[in-house]
C-alpha cells in the first residue's frame, strides 16, 4: 500500500500539495480582505473584529497553524518541483520563447519569494508592531495602525507593489490549482479563468484600496 510520503515523493503528490495549500492560501486572503475593509466602516467595527479575532484563541491560532503549515508544505513542495525541472534539463535552450505560458506563470518563482518577504514585513509592521514607521503602535487599536502605518507613502507603495505581485501569484495559483487536480476540460476551462480572473481583482482591488484611501485622507 502506498503511504501518503510515497505519493508525496511523486511529482504529481507535490502538484496536489501544491494546489490543497495554495486553496488554502486562497481562501485566507478573501477573508482577510473582507476583515481589512471594515476599516470604512471606521474605528469601532474594525477594533471589535480584531478584538473578536483576539478573544477567539482557540480558533486563531486553529487558523493560524493550519496556515503556516499550509505555507510551509506550499514552498516546499514549490522548491522541489522546480528543482525537478531544472534537473530535467540542466542544459539551457539556446533560443526560447514563450508559446502557451503566461506572464504570471511565468513569474511565479519571483512573486512566491517577494510575497513571503513581504508577508513578514507584514506581520512585524500592523501585526507585532515591531517595525511601525508611523509612529506610536497601539495593541488595542487597529485602527489608528492601519491609518498612521500607510500615512508613511514608502510603506503604501510597498504594500501596493506586494499587493500587484499577489495578483501575478493568485491568477496563475486559482487556474492550476483545478488543473493540478485534474479538472481540465474546454468545457469549463474558460469559466475557471474568468473565475480567477474575478477573484483575484476582488481581493487585490480591496487591499490596495486601503492604502490608497489613506493616502487621500478618505480614511483618518
Amino acid at each position: 500500500m502506498s503511504s501518503p510520503f510515497s505519493f508525496y515523493k511523486s511529482t504529481v503528490g507535490k502538484k496536489i500539495v501544491m494546489a490543497v495549500t495554495g486553496f488554502i492560501g486562497v481562501g485566507y486572503v478573501m477573508g482577510h480582505v473582507c476583515g481589512n475593509l471594515l476599516v470604512f466602516a471606521g474605528p469601532g467595527p474594525l477594533n471589535n473584529y480584531a478584538h473578536l479575532l483576539k478573544v477567539s484563541k482557540a480558533f486563531l491560532w486553529g487558523a493560524r497553524s493550519v496556515l503556516i503549515a499550509a505555507v510551509v508544505l506550499h514552498v516546499v513542495a514549490a522548491y522541489q518541483l522546480w528543482r525537478t525541472s531544472a534537473e530535467s534539463r540542466p542544459t539551457e535552450y539556446v533560443r526560447w520563447s514563450p508559446v502557451n505560458s503566461t506572464w504570471a506563470s511565468r513569474t511565479m518563482r519571483w512573486t512566491g519569494p517577494l510575497l513571503l518577504i513581504f508577508i513578514a514585513f507584514h506581520l512585524f509592521h500592523l501585526t507585532g508592531g515591531q517595525i511601525h514607521p508611523g509612529g506610536a503602535f497601539s495593541e488595542h487599536d487597529v485602527y489608528h495602525n492601519v491609518v498612521t502605518g500607510f500615512r508613511v507613502w514608502w510603506v503604501s507603495v510597498a504594500y501596493i507593489a506586494a499587493m500587484l505581485a499577489l495578483s501575478l501569484h493568485m491568477y496563475h495559483g486559482v487556474w492550476s490549482m483545478f488543473q493540478s487536480v485534474g479538472l481540465n476540460h474546454p468545457r469549463y476551462n474558460g469559466f475557471i479563468r474568468h473565475a480567477a480572473t474575478v477573484v483575484t481583482i476582488v481581493v487585490v482591488v480591496g487591499f490596495i484600496s486601503i492604502p490608497v484611501a489613506v493616502l487621500l485622507r478618505l480614511i483618518s
